[in-house]
């Protein structure tokens, strides 16, 4: 009997550390990211590879899930629901918050950087700013990536802005509502995710966006130009719950750090390679990709000198210091 009680002893004994040693495996805390792109798109793809890098970073404390095509929160929720606490980490374009703040619009400001050497020194310029911005919003920014140039696709031959009036226009961000309005078209508000649908069933004939989100959303089957006009190049920003952060241990917050210095890095290379990729792309099935006339090149730019004017009377001194120290580098 008591050989067996030993026995049996050392096997309760044995089961308890490897219950034990395999805890901490247990206890990973899962964290859910809401991504509002597909999952094919570049920035979707950049994020698994961020949400991986923290995941193995952290030795598997810290799960990192994506959620990508608006699957967990459409693209409009994303922003909220991180500053809420009911996801931790998620990755949302700025400026279609620029009504909360018109800091966050800065990136959306037509023509004044329209080129990716141009976006970094804006963003240079204006990164610390709208990182306290965000903090005030229980917000901590991690990391930016830029999408390719945004071009205009219509349905139709545009050559100036009269060609523009009357056309249904899918706004995103107070920017694309302005340009709309100072253009005579009409805005309708629609999410990346409903892009396709909406300019199938004839609810958006027209959008200021990327080659990358007409080439992820299939276009050429129902739009038959794209204007390489360069207007501006936004921003997607990878954000953490602040409360949650607080909580992370100096360690773990560097992993977090080292991963999203990456993931910046890496990105803005997968923003470059896809914007020859996605013109090549929207191209080869079908679309006729286009640089814009002189008239219409004109009348836009025309329309960009009065939404930078406005924004920057919206932003007052803060914006224009930060345009101010852009045009200085």
């Amino acid at each position: 009997m008591t050989d067996l009680l030993k026995s049996t002893t050392g096997i309760v004994t044995a089961a308890l550390l490897a219950a034990s040693a395999a805890s901490p495996a247990l206890a990973a805390e899962k964290w859910d990211m809401p991504l509002a792109y597909p999952a094919t798109n570049f920035h979707s793809e950049n994020a698994a590879v961020f949400a991986a890098c923290v995941t193995s970073g952290s030795g598997g404390e810290i799960e990192i899930v994506t959620h990508p095509g608006g699957s967990l929160f459409g693209g409009a929720d994303i922003k909220r629901a991180v500053q809420t606490g009911q996801a931790l980490i998620g990755e949302r374009l700025l400026s279609a918050h620029a009504n909360e703040d018109p800091l966050f619009g800065i990136d959306s400001i037509p023509f004044l950087a329209s080129s990716f050497e141009a976006s970094g020194k804006l963003w240079d310029a204006a990164e610390a700013a709208i990182a306290e911005a965000l903090d005030g919003q229980n917000l901590v920014l991690l990391y930016t990536v830029p999408w390719p140039p945004q071009g205009i696709y219509f349905n139709k031959e545009v050559n100036s802005g009269n060609d523009m009036k009357g056309v249904k226009f899918r706004a995103y961000n107070a920017a694309t509502a302005k340009l709309a309005e100072l253009t005579g078209m009409l805005p309708v508000q629609i999410e990346a995710a409903e892009v396709s649908q909406a300019f199938a069933t004839g609810v958006a004939e027209s959008m200021v966006s990327s080659a990358a989100t007409g080439y992820d959303s299939k276009l050429w089957e129902n739009v038959s130009h794209f204007y390489e006009v360069d207007a501006w190049l936004p921003r997607n920003a990878m954000l953490v719950n602040k409360d949650k952060w607080a909580g992370l241990s100096d360690d773990m917050k560097k992993v977090f750090t080292d991963c999203a210095a990456t993931a910046e890095a890496e990105g803005l290379e997968r923003a470059k390679a896809y914007t020859t990729k996605t013109l090549e792309g929207l191209a080869s099935n079908g679309m006729q990709v286009l640089k814009p006339s002189d008239e219409l090149k004109a009348d836009l730019a025309a329309v960009g000198a009065t939404m930078t004017e406005e924004w920057l009377a919206a932003a007052g001194d803060k914006g224009k210091a930060i345009v101010d120290a852009y045009k200085a580098q």
